[in-house]
């Protein structure tokens, strides 16, 4: 068997080189997205494709960020010198119109603005998202005053949660957790747990809207029928970034069947 060379290809076929052809936007024709995946994360991919496929012309893009898969206060810090190398690496050299960092208890532990500086000495003016900051964003959105909040976190990282949110103006009347510290074992904690979870919290105080914390956590497919039984807004880190990713990039379709959020 011989190898083939360029001369005896073109003795044996038609050569044509240096078609016409035009350029398009691809498939980022309205808004192209970059999202920071945790390398311990199971399900923010999943979540958030459940929500981009309904909106056409707008491209995803992940990169994945070490963390430790041990959830403590120190873990999540230590993923700060890491967040611009893990934005580089998400179309290098093109513009992207979000850039969403997908951790919520490392949003907090590290600061919000900490996060953003960090995602724009790689994406210079690029926009920014966290989990965290999607919420705050979709409590103002609800108008609700007082929200109820589930997490999977270890006591330590919820004193943060906790605090953060108390320093930015939230009142958290109730506070539920699983009080799980690998993250790898949040990924797997059923549905039904999570809504056991949110109804535990109902019976505590009476909240204006639910958030429940940490994109490991799995509530974006069944967010809208839980949120017709529950009566009240309800939301997550993944669903409320998704959503305000969507509208700091100027996407403002309505998706009702995911919640009352995405049909603000």
């Amino acid at each position: 068997m011989t190898t083939a060379t360029a001369e005896n290809l073109t003795d044996d076929m038609i050569l044509l080189e240096h078609l016409p052809y035009q350029l398009d936007n691809g498939i980022a024709a309205r808004a192209s997205i970059g999202l920071i995946v945790l390398a311990t994360d199971y399900t923010v991919e999943h979540e958030w494709q459940h929500i981009f496929n309904k909106v056409p012309g707008v491209a995803l893009y992940h990169s994945r960020i070490y963390n430790d898969d041990v959830i403590s206060p120190e873990s999540l810090r230590a993923m700060e010198p890491r967040i611009t190398a893990s934005t580089e690496l998400i179309t290098p050299d093109t513009d992207l119109d979000v850039v969403a960092y997908g951790c919520t208890s490392a949003s907090m532990a590290i600061g919000e603005e900490n996060v953003f500086k960090n995602i724009r000495k790689a994406k210079p003016g690029v926009k920014c998202t966290t989990p965290i900051t999607g919420a705050f964003a979709a409590f103002k959105a609800f108008r609700a005053k007082k929200i109820g909040v589930l997490t999977p976190y270890p006591e330590s990282v919820n004193r943060i949660v906790a605090q953060y949110m108390k320093d930015r103006g939230i009142d958290v009347p109730v506070f539920g957790s699983f009080n799980e510290d690998r993250d790898t074992r949040v990924s797997k904690i059923s549905p039904e747990s999570i809504e056991s979870g949110i109804h535990e919290l109902r019976q505590h105080a009476n909240v204006d809207a639910i958030f429940v914390s940490c994109t490991s956590v799995r509530l974006v497919a069944a967010c809208r029928d839980l949120e017709q039984r529950l009566g009240i807004p309800l939301t997550s880190s993944n669903h409320a970034m998704a959503w305000h990713t969507l509208r700091l990039a100027g996407i403002d379709d309505k998706m009702p069947e995911l919640g009352s959020l995405f049909n603000l």
